[in-house]
């Protein structure tokens, strides 16, 4: 499967933005998604994810409350909203995707077995 992320952006403190990660390939539906972010000089964080039914949703404890991850199989897209966002949000945010028959984490880099470029946002205080 091909991700391809967009709709990061510059945006003040307490803005919100909506991040999309278009899928092509295999069908959609057969894949978990989730968001990962990086910080120059830090490593990728995970952000949210969920199942490929979108029965089950994860939120790192950084974002609940503010992001939420949904998903149209019809469109072939994942999307992150995020809401009251602030600076510490700044980074690249990264779409992976992983066979809904994987048990691996969904909070670590190691549970996805693909990925997109990444979309920059930036959020000034």
């Amino acid at each position: 499967v091909q991700l391809q992320a967009s709709g990061g952006g510059l945006v003040q403190a307490g803005g919100s933005l909506r991040l999309s990660c278009a899928a092509s390939g295999r069908t959609f539906s057969s894949y978990d998604m989730g968001w990962f972010r990086q910080d120059p000089g830090k490593e990728r964080e995970f952000v949210a994810a969920i199942r490929w039914s979108g029965a089950s949703t994860y939120y790192a404890d950084s974002v609940k409350g503010r992001f939420t991850i949904s998903s149209d199989n019809a469109k072939n897209t994942v999307y992150l909203q995020m809401n009251s966002l602030k600076p510490e949000d700044t980074a690249v945010y990264y779409c992976a995707a992983r066979s809904r028959t994987v048990l691996r984490s969904y909070y670590k880099e190691g549970g996805y077995d693909y990925w997109g470029l990444g979309t920059l946002v930036t959020v000034s205080s």
